[in-house]
């Protein structure tokens, strides 16, 4: 049987995007108000696109450096 490698996700939940980054529930949102990390709308969920936490996280990295 042949068995596919796990997928990374493209999307999360505000509470799984708190937890990947350790940044807090209040600041996310914050964050998100300002256009500094990009999310999606689907029905009522608001999801984190990875690509956005991580070009948030690339952007953190350069300014600190």
């Amino acid at each position: 049987m042949l068995t596919l490698p796990p997928c990374a996700p493209l999307t999360v939940r505000i509470p799984e995007a708190c937890r990947m980054t350790g940044i807090g529930r209040s600041k996310l949102y914050e964050l998100i108000k300002a256009g500094e990390i990009e999310t999606i709308k689907v029905g009522s969920s608001t999801l984190v696109t990875m690509a956005g936490l991580e070009a948030f996280l690339d952007k953190c990295r350069a300014r600190d450096s």
